[in-house]
């Protein structure tokens, strides 16, 4: 079958055959691929920053972000059948048994860092005909999503953040009064820095979570003021708009998503931050020169506006089924606007232009079956 693997030693990717891997374990499923996005990880991979193929092999199969058909399952498969449309999940767990989040199936939490990733660090990824894994990983999704299936998994970024936001925040008095109609987020302010698809996705969440959304952003061409607006949320371009300018026109911040990988931005943004709010890092920089960031005003407004910042990466299983339970909201109340986030499709042997940066747009994808 064929596959699009990276050969870090040769410093090429290839589209190259590989065998088609057979079910070892009656708890194992076979997996038809059908589509596979590709994000910044993939570049990044592809021009061989990071990216560790599997022990023994010298090439890493590329691809996380992924949806795929059953072709057949194990007689322990957790009720997966053939002809099931799933999700794959990205991170297995570490070896390591004083683990405590790997061996309760919370890999995205590892403590060692000796997980590893499909696609990524040390275990092939999806962008390959058909794969064997294990059936706990697989997330079920309804065929009524085919079609936006493939973004279930950038999306699981935000359905994390979010998880996590309810639970910090329950620290104090900040859940909204219920109100017929509204989200639980509708007496609050978020702001996400991004206007890629992760923070397109994340936006989406919050809107639908009852948010009041501001994405600020450059514009990368052609604005994406009317995508933003037709979801419900507001857009505030960076070119004509400071961070000062922009909290002006929030008011006050409870909520910043970060889905953009500026340092520079996401520190003075958070000089904007409002009291008792949260601010939700994402994206991931590469190495630059240092930056200049007021550390006395940063502590006195953590300290004394009772604020708190976190990071978060990869998801779990709740976050899976989060993602495909708003994606199915997001299908309901705003099918343009979702479905407009895929800009095109590409064939396997268009790999070239989707890896190597040619390809614009805000979400490529690669149909495989």
């Amino acid at each position: 079958m064929k596959a699009i693997a990276a050969f870090p030693n040769q410093r090429e990717i290839k589209l190259i055959d590989v065998p088609e891997p057979r079910l070892e374990t009656p708890a194992q499923v076979k997996l038809r691929m059908l589509e596979v996005g590709v994000c910044g990880t993939d570049k990044e991979i592809c021009r061989f920053d990071y990216g560790t193929p599997p022990a023994g092999s010298e090439f890493l199969v590329l691809g996380h972000e992924s949806v795929g058909e059953v072709a057949e399952a194990g007689n322990d498969a957790g009720g997966l059948k053939p002809g099931d449309l799933v999700i794959p999940t990205v991170r297995r767990p570490c070896p390591h048994g004083h683990c405590l989040a790997c061996r309760q199936g919370r890999q995205d939490f590892c403590y060692t860092g000796d997980f590893t990733e499909r696609g990524i660090k040390e275990r092939h990824g999806y962008m390959t005909e058909f794969v064997v894994d294990e059936s706990k990983y697989m997330v079920p999704v309804p065929k009524e999503l085919r079609e936006i299936a493939v973004l279930v998994e950038p999306l699981t970024i935000a359905e994390k953040a979010l998880i996590q936001v309810w639970n910090v925040q329950q620290r104090l008095p900040w859940t909204c009064e219920f109100v017929p109609g509204k989200g639980q987020g509708h007496c609050h302010k978020a702001v996400v820095l991004g206007a890629g698809p992760v923070g397109l996705l994340g936006a989406m969440a919050l809107s639908a979570n009852g948010f009041e959304t501001y994405v600020y952003s450059r514009s990368a061409g052609e604005s994406r003021a009317p995508l933003v607006e037709s979801f419900g949320a507001h857009y505030v371009p960076a070119e004509t708009h400071s961070v000062e300018d922009l909290a002006r026109v929030v008011g006050n911040i409870d909520l910043v998503y970060e889905a953009v990988g500026a340092s520079q931005l996401a520190f003075d943004m958070l000089r904007t931050l409002g009291p008792n709010a949260v601010f939700v890092f994402t994206g991931v920089p590469g190495r630059k020169g240092p930056v200049s960031v007021d550390t006395d005003l940063l502590m006195r407004n953590l300290v004394l506006k009772n604020q708190i910042l976190f990071g978060t990466v990869n998801a779990g299983r709740e976050a899976f089924e989060a993602a495909i339970k708003d994606l199915t909201t997001f299908q309901k109340r705003w099918p343009a606007a979702v479905n407009s986030l895929i800009t095109g499709y590409f064939p396997m042997d268009g790999y070239a232009d989707l890896l190597k940066g040619r390809a614009g747009g805000i979400k490529n994808v690669l149909q495989i079956g």
